[in-house]
């Protein structure tokens, strides 16, 4: 028996070995698209950087990342109308007060809300789990709220968990989190007391702050990923059912040099539309956890 420490929310299944089904439609992949909309605190706490920030006020990255929620998410909302693609709208609850409107446009398209946390300024994995229990507590009245009813899905600001977050998903009601980059098909956790929340493939490759702030790709070069992660994902959909996510922030792609490449990208994706499912998160989670098909 190993000794590694282990988190003990799922056991090893290798995907050549699980049963094959089809998406709703007999399609093979399931395509969607994560925009994240997200607030941040001006002179303090976390942030993505364009450039290395000064002294605070970092007035030059606040100011890029504020531009994401003033223009660039509108820009990639006309994206997705133009193109027919809906989305899986990542949350700060903080939204709903500091850009009236913003949250309602997309709402308004019929696309999915997902929590998100309070504010991108923060993480939850560094708190105590009451500090923790009233985070998500938090978010989630003011969704629940602003939307008529309560979030199904969970990405925590960062990606950020701690060991109690899972346990404490489920006992908030959630039913699936997109934290967990460990598999290309819905998987269930383990949580306390006998119980489970889906983990829905969320991606870590095809999101542009990995991709654009981190590895320094350009605009064409993300979107260059997406094509042939797509038509590649799309050909080894044949032999098992997959999940693609793509994860956007307006502050990075909705600049105008990536808008472009993006546009192509996302245009060349929903020409296959007749041999995928394009969805969201959420519908994703539905399915797998009313058709007994995840791992």
């Amino acid at each position: 028996m190993s000794d590694t420490p282990h988190h003990g929310r799922y056991g090893y299944s290798a995907l050549p070995d699980r049963p094959v089904y089809d998406w709703p439609g007999g399609k093979r992949l399931a395509v969607y698209v994560a925009l994240n909309l997200e607030g941040f605190d001006f002179g303090r706490g976390l942030g993505a950087e364009l450039a290395p920030g000064g002294p605070q006020p970092d007035v030059l990255n606040y100011a890029w990342r504020d531009w994401g929620n003033r223009v660039g998410a509108w820009r990639v909302k006309d994206t997705l109308d133009a193109l027919g693609l809906p989305a899986s709208v990542l949350v700060n609850s903080r939204l709903y007060a500091d850009c009236p409107g913003l949250i309602e446009a997309f709402r308004a398209r019929g696309d999915e809300i997902v929590g998100h946390g309070r504010t991108n300024s923060e993480r939850q994995g560094d708190r105590d789990e009451a500090g923790e229990r009233a985070l998500i507590a938090e978010a989630t009245a003011i969704l629940a709220k602003q939307e008529g009813q309560a979030p199904k899905g969970w990405l925590g600001p960062w990606i950020s968990q701690s060991r109690n977050t899972p346990d404490l998903l489920v006992e908030a009601g959630y039913r699936y989190l997109l934290d967990w980059c460990h598999d290309d098909q819905p998987t269930w956790f383990a949580t306390r007391d006998g119980g489970r929340i889906l983990a829905v493939p969320y991606p870590q490759e095809l999101n542009d702050i990995p991709a654009i702030v981190a590895r320094k790709e350009t605009g064409q070069q993300f979107a260059d990923a997406l094509v042939d992660a797509f038509d590649e994902m799309l050909e080894q959909s044949r032999n098992a059912p997959l999940v693609m996510g793509i994860a956007l922030h307006p502050y990075i792609v909705g600049q105008p040099h990536r808008l472009r490449p993006l546009r192509r990208a996302l245009a060349h994706i929903a020409a296959h539309r007749d041999d995928i499912w394009l969805t969201t998160a959420g519908a994703i989670a539905t399915f797998a956890e009313e058709s007994g098909t995840a791992v």
